[in-house]
């Protein structure tokens, strides 16, 4: 590619490479033409060149070293080169760069140049990438050129001054006498700056502020004229008569008119024409019933006039585009704490939106029908609001429960329905609430005494459906262990209760603390409910042993330690019965051995003979004989008659001190071991 290449032909040779490595060949050649071109004397091309450079920047290559091109060419006499100079100074420089504080001279020479486009091209450059050293520098000049005959470039220098005001905001006062003078135009460009660059002041500084609200009747009329003129070809969008000043006007009247009842009493009427005069069925339409709705909102306006402002935000939920449907919404959400009653008309229109495919438009609908619970709504807003748990997005199901959780708890009007709604939401997303649902409902069922089988009896049977859900598994073995006696009972008025054993109930709960699904967290709950019920239960004391036994070697530190508690909890406190071994049994009499306390080296055992023969016996001996290194002390029995039939027993204890822990003899019969952990 030859270097006096035109624009065109580089761009086509560029859109043609087939890989970025080819694309980036042509550009550093084309760069390498250009860096030439730029070291030779002006022969011409210097514009073109710059054209070129621009394109690479666009396409992000460096192209810092036309910088200096760009001054040189804003510099020279001819309009053309100009043009591109002050392009480039746009694009290339910035503030922050010592060559833009070169041009600074030129831009003032070219500000009072005798061509129009001349200074329109000094405006927009200095509106663009001005220093607040250049606003500074040139302020006086802005100024001089807002008053100016020419409204080509009067509404230039407007939208300059605005870009100074903000770079340097005491320039504001300089500006302010011209800004008020603008509003006399006719123009609708000079119109259009003048408005942007009195609200402009009037965020900056509220003495101007308060000096502008004495022209709200001026900008009263200028919108009147706008709203009711007839068709103008050169304004109207639409048919609406140019939208985009009207809206600039409602702007600038909502700054004016808040916390200010004179202000805001002068553009009532104004606002309440604008409201049901504009055609909502076109976008621009739209656009300045929005702007009409936003200064109602935000100003001191009648009542009747915000009530007529939210149903416009009603009819723009019908509205079938997104856009339109999101930002009515987005204003309902902030206005519904205030004006409840008149959001509360459009609550079944919000609710649609939920089944909306936009996903923002979805979660607008939301944060809103969430914000319309109230305690008269809330069995039926509940109701939807449940259905679109059921099917929302996963990113919108965390929100979606949380906002549930906080409705119900302020509105729930009574503990059971409190309880059934949290439990749907565990049942339905449970994988998705926040780690306080758990204490908080178990708190909540605490407090419900007379629910208490309601819930064990309904917990129950969502724990044997699925233990998928470790927030909703978790809950119902807590509720389990604290009320499984009254599940067991198998008796609930609230519901229709469960016919159940202890074995279902230790299967159950065998089941969650076995499962793959369940979380360290829930094992501790199945277990420790587990124990619970071993006060609850009387036949299968010996299998809840059992079971916490087993997680008394577990991996996990935490399940150990608590099954390594609770089983020195079965040895030192369960009420359980010791079993007893049968160690003598002749001639119809049987005598029973039954451990009854044990420790190291010693241990009390207590005997028990019964007679089931005809007669009674009488003139009964219990003897014993031990070894040396066993210490024997027997008790008084508890009498010397056993009466026949079975009919009656004598016991009598003995202690045993047995530091060698040798075997004993009764009798003629070898005792193998004692009940329990004996020797």
């Amino acid at each position: 590619m030859s270097p006096s290449v035109r624009l065109q032909e580089m761009i086509r040779v560029i859109r043609g490479a087939r890989t970025q490595g080819e694309e980036r060949g042509v550009i550093q050649r084309e760069c390498a033409a250009i860096r030439a071109q730029f070291r030779q004397a002006d022969n011409g091309t210097r514009s073109h060149n710059l054209a070129k450079l621009l394109y690479v920047h666009m396409l992000g290559y460096p192209a810092h070293f036309g910088q200096m091109e760009c001054v040189r060419l804003i510099a020279s006499p001819r309009y053309n080169e100009k043009r591109v100079g002050y392009l480039g100074a746009m694009m290339l420089l910035d503030e922050k760069q010592d060559a833009s504080l070169l041009i600074t001279n030129s831009i003032k020479n070219d500000l009072s140049h005798s061509s129009q486009y001349v200074q329109s091209l000094a405006l927009c450059t200095l509106a663009c990438m001005g220093s607040a050293e250049m606003c500074r520098d040139l302020a006086p000049e802005i100024d001089r050129l807002l008053r100016a005959s020419n409204s080509y470039i009067k509404k230039k220098a407007a939208l300059c001054a605005v870009h100074m005001v903000r770079k340097v905001p005491e320039l504001g006062e300089l500006f302010t006498p011209a800004a008020r003078s603008l509003l006399s135009e006719k123009n609708h460009g000079v119109l259009h700056g003048a408005v942007v660059l009195i609200t402009e002041l009037c965020e900056r500084n509220p003495n101007t502020l308060e000096q502008f609200r004495k022209v709200v009747p001026e900008l009263v009329l200028m919108m009147k004229g706008l709203v009711m003129s007839g068709y103008s070809p050169e304004h109207n969008v639409a048919g609406i008569s140019d939208p985009f000043l009207q809206v600039r006007i409602l702007r600038l009247l909502r700054i004016l008119g808040r916390n200010n009842d004179t202000a805001s009493d002068a553009m009532n009427d104004l606002l309440a024409q604008v409201a049901t005069n504009t055609d909502s069925s076109k976008t621009a339409g739209s656009a300045v019933l929005y702007e009409t709705v936003l200064t109602v909102m935000d100003i001191k306006s009648e009542s009747g006039l915000r009530v007529l402002a939210v149903n416009i935000l009603g009819r723009f939920l019908l509205n079938n585009d997104r856009n339109i449907r999101y930002i009515s919404m987005t204003s309902l959400q902030k206005i519904v704490q205030t004006d409840h009653n008149a959001v509360q008309r459009h609550r079944g229109t919000i609710v649609d939106c939920l089944k909306d495919q936009d996903a923002s438009v979805k979660r607008r609908a939301l944060e809103l029908s969430l914000a319309l619970v109230s305690a008269v709504n809330i069995r039926s807003l509940m109701k939807e609001l449940l259905l679109f748990l059921s099917s929302c997005p996963p990113e919108l199901r965390a929100h979606t429960t949380s906002g549930i959780f906080n409705a119900a708890e302020r509105y729930a009007p009574s503990q059971r329905w409190h309880i059934d709604t949290i439990l749907h939401v565990l049942t339905t997303a449970g994988g998705d609430v926040r780690d306080e649902t758990v204490p908080n409902l178990i708190q909540l069922i605490t407090t419900a005494t007379e629910l208490h089988c309601y819930t064990v009896h309904k917990l129950y049977r969502a724990l044997i459906t699925d233990i998928s859900v470790q927030s909703l598994v978790q809950v119902a073995c807590w509720c389990i262990g604290e009320y499984g006696d009254l599940l067991l009972r198998g008796e609930c008025e609230e519901t229709e209760p469960v016919q159940v054993t202890e074995d279902d109930v230790l299967d159950a709960l065998e089941t969650v603390l076995q499962s793959h699904m369940s979380s360290p967290a829930t094992r501790g709950f199945a277990l420790t409910a587990t124990m619970k019920l071993s006060t609850r239960i009387t036949h299968n004391v010996d299998r809840i042993r059992s079971i916490v036994s087993i997680y008394g070697s577990c991996i996990d530190v935490e399940l150990q330690q608590r099954a390594v508690e609770y089983n020195v909890f079965f040895f030192f406190f369960v009420s359980i019965a010791p079993p007893s071994v049968t160690v003598y049994e002749k001639n119809g009499v049987t005598l029973k051995l039954q451990t009854d306390r044990q420790t190291d080296t010693g241990m009390t055992v207590t005997l028990t003979a019964t007679n089931s023969t005809d007669g009674d016996i009488t003139g009964l001996t219990l003897q014993a004989a031990v070894p040396k290194s066993v210490q024997l002390q027997m008790k008084a029995p508890s009498g010397d008659v056993i009466p026949a039939h079975g009919l009656g027993q004598v016991t009598q204890t003995v202690l045993l001190n047995n530091p060698n822990k040798v075997a004993l003899n009764s009798d003629t019969v070898q005792i193998d071991s004692f009940p329990s952990t004996a020797w």
